[in-house]
């Protein structure tokens, strides 16, 4: 196991190959959970994997299992992925990296002739991003019991198409019931997504968990009235109120530090120059490590979309959508990490993860943990997302001791 190293050159260019599908303008890739793009990603990997000598299962959330053998029928596997979806204006490495860093250590566990004790797996996790479908990592959340599969198909984009029918439009509504999919161990490595890392100069983040994630959608209701008849003091302005419950979310992150706040969609009705607008919807995103904290946060939503609307004589409603707690990572998957950092020569520090991941939920269900590596500026979510191909083969050799580590038979 001391000598094994993934070939470097070979991740960069499947990175690269899945890149073109779905290539954006600006050097990203747009690739939004189960369209056309998401099933030619899909297929790739499928591919890719069926010449590894993989055997593939895909299950009635479209999450897809690339399996190894292991000498050990009766272990479970040994489990790595992440997703193949992307944000609108997404970058090359997001979710891909993981499922893509997954597929070299199997090629080169080929090339060495490695047989592990127990199977080696691949995951390819549906709608992780939340950009098409809402919430966020609905496939591993069925998987993990989290959500049922009713829950997880009846998902709607905003044309109103739902995740079954497009599970099964493109051909990954699976047979397999999902969950109850035994996982020894999982691992995902990820692009870092902040500039921790590149700024201390640390190749390796040793993830220790994920901070706590809520999803909101409000619903501003006033009243459409004529722009150049209706005098100042007698309108009811839906957009008013969103701008200042904007500035107030704001606010709230600033005084719950390391708490971050986002507005992230917003429409107004009826949409005319010279109507004033009788409605406004938007999404808020609140995440703080502290699931107490947190929970101030969220009353301090609830608190500013009240004290506004009421100062404005507008109706309101704040639902919460989505809630993803404060995760711990298994201890003996996060000391695999660090194990492996240190042994290949790595910087490398513990960290806490901003962004949410699939790992969240298969926390609950497998000895979990995450490999981050730098990507330049902490930027992500963005077509100019960009990673070292050192840094990214970093990552993939921890993952690879980590996971040779978990798949010895003890």
């Amino acid at each position: 196991m001391q000598n094994l190293r993934i070939d470097q050159e070979r991740l960069w260019q499947s990175l690269m190959a899945m890149a073109e599908i779905g290539a954006t303008a600006k050097g990203g890739s747009k690739r939004l959970a189960l369209t056309d793009l998401d099933r030619a990603g899909r297929d790739l990997f499928v591919r890719w994997c069926q010449e590894a000598g993989c055997s593939v299962t895909i299950d009635r959330m479209g999450n897809i299992f690339a399996r190894r053998p292991g000498r050990r029928g009766d272990l479970a596997p040994v489990a790595t992925g992440s997703h193949l979806d992307t944000q609108p204006t997404g970058g090359r490495f997001d979710g891909v990296y993981g499922v893509l860093a997954g597929l070299e250590i199997i090629r080169t566990l080929n090339d060495c002739r490695y047989e592990t004790d127990a199977p080696v797996e691949i995951v390819v996790w549906t709608n992780e991003e939340g950009a098409r479908f809402a919430p966020a990592m609905v496939g591993s959340g069925v998987f993990a019991g989290v959500f049922d599969e009713a829950y997880g198909h009846s998902r709607a984009d905003r044309d109103g198409k739902t995740m079954g029918e497009e599970l099964r439009r493109i051909g990954y509504l699976g047979a397999e019931k999902t969950g109850g999919h035994p996982l020894r161990a999982y691992f995902e490595a990820h692009i870092e997504q902040g500039p921790i890392l590149e700024a201390e100069g640390k190749t390796v983040g040793v993830v220790q968990g994920i901070q706590g994630i809520r999803w909101f959608e409000v619903t501003v209701t006033g009243s459409e009235s004529h722009a150049g008849t209706t005098p100042m003091n007698r309108r009811k302005d839906a957009m008013l109120g969103c701008a200042r419950i904007v500035d107030r979310i704001n606010g709230i992150a600033l005084a719950h530090p390391p708490g971050v706040s986002t507005v992230g969609i917003v429409q107004i009705g009826p949409g005319s120059r010279n109507t004033i607008p009788g409605s406004a919807f938007f999404t808020v995103d609140l995440r703080h490590p502290s699931d107490e904290t947190l929970l101030e946060m969220k009353a301090g939503l609830q608190a500013a979309v009240g004290e506004v609307c009421d100062a404005l004589g507008l109706a309101a409603e704040c639902r919460e959508i989505w809630w993803s707690p404060a995760t711990e990572f298994d201890r003996g998957c996060v000391a695999a990490v660090r194990q492996a950092a240190a042994a290949g020569g790595y910087a490398h520090r513990d960290i806490v993860s901003g962004a949410g991941h699939d790992a969240a939920y298969v926390n609950r269900v497998a000895p979990t943990a995450m490999i981050f590596v730098p990507c330049a500026d902490g930027i992500s979510h963005n077509e100019v997302e960009s990673a070292t191909p050192e840094d990214l083969a970093a990552g993939c050799n921890v993952l690879l001791r980590a996971m040779l580590d978990r798949a010895a038979a003890r």
